[in-house]
């Protein structure tokens, strides 16, 4: 028996409960006819129009991303926008749309998880609870390491991007407990503190909030790392993608019945860098 849209979407629902989300996110369910058969799952972090393109290319009914395609109001899915060509393409080729956003951020395990173990973090629990979800991830390294080894074991086991790792603080730091917010994460560094955290992994830091961090903290920890949006989140597709098919396993569908897929696409918009190198002189912050 092959599972349907209804059964895949149970499945997910259970693994990222819809009201587990923020309030202001929009997950679930996006197209897509219930009814129809599921033979093969692609995942991705957004739903671009080459992701759609790779989806309907593998013959994936369904496709399951991480960021929403709808999450402002619009007002024409004409394909006179990216949006609109998206949601045409969809349905056209019959391909459902499964968002699990913030919901995925919380779920145990989820995106802070994985986050959480590619930094090689033991002990975790949660950054903060927002909402009555808990929001990050903050744990220890088995050992003490510099910031320089610390971020560059990082780099070697995140997917490669253009902007790499971008770090605040001094090489031969000290690190021994890591906080790790997949995602975009400069509201958080109240908590971070709180935490006791050394360093602090996530992503779209900004000049303002990073550099007022910096300056409380007096040269000290906690050092942050801007290791990517998309880098930080896609390592959960993999750990989404086996959830998914061992719960529709034991649902009584044969693990055959459904294939999944992980994007091969590089959604992070930057495509190159120039000059980036360590600035020379005397910094002017702490």
């Amino acid at each position: 028996m092959q599972p349907t849209l209804a059964d895949a979407v149970q499945a997910l629902d259970a693994l990222y409960p819809p009201d587990s989300a923020q309030s202001w996110d929009q997950v679930g369910l996006v197209s897509g006819d219930l009814a129809q058969p599921v033979e093969r799952v692609l995942f991705a972090v957004d739903p671009t129009l080459a992701v759609i393109e790779e989806a309907r290319g593998l013959g994936a009914g369904l496709l399951v991303t991480h960021h929403p395609l709808l999450l402002r109001g619009i007002h024409s899915v004409a394909t006179t926008s990216a949006k609109g060509a998206g949601v045409t393409a969809l349905v056209v080729h019959g391909i459902a749309l499964f968002v699990a956003h913030t919901n995925a951020d919380v779920a145990d395990p989820g995106v802070n998880d994985a986050l959480a173990a590619a930094c090689g973090l033991t002990d975790t629990s949660a950054l903060a609870v927002v909402e009555g979800q808990p929001l990050g991830r903050v744990g220890d390294l088995t050992a003490p390491t510099t910031l320089a080894e610390f971020v560059t074991r990082l780099y070697a086991a995140l997917p490669r991007a253009a902007g790499g790792l971008r770090v605040a603080g001094p090489p031969d730091g000290r690190v021994s407990r890591v906080a790790v917010m997949g995602g975009a994460g400069d509201d958080m560094f109240d908590h971070v503190r709180a935490g006791g955290a050394d360093v602090y992994v996530t992503a779209d830091l900004r000049h303002h909030p990073v550099l007022e961090a910096r300056e409380e903290s007096r040269g000290g920890p906690p050092y942050l790392v801007d290791a990517g949006h998309w880098a930080t989140e896609s390592l959960w597709l993999h750990e989404a993608a086996r959830r998914l098919s061992g719960s529709l396993e034991g649902a009584g569908f044969a693990s055959s019945r459904v294939e999944t897929h992980i994007s091969t696409l590089r959604t992070d918009p930057w495509d190159f860098v120039v000059g980036a190198e360590p600035p020379r002189g005397i910094g002017g912050t702490s």
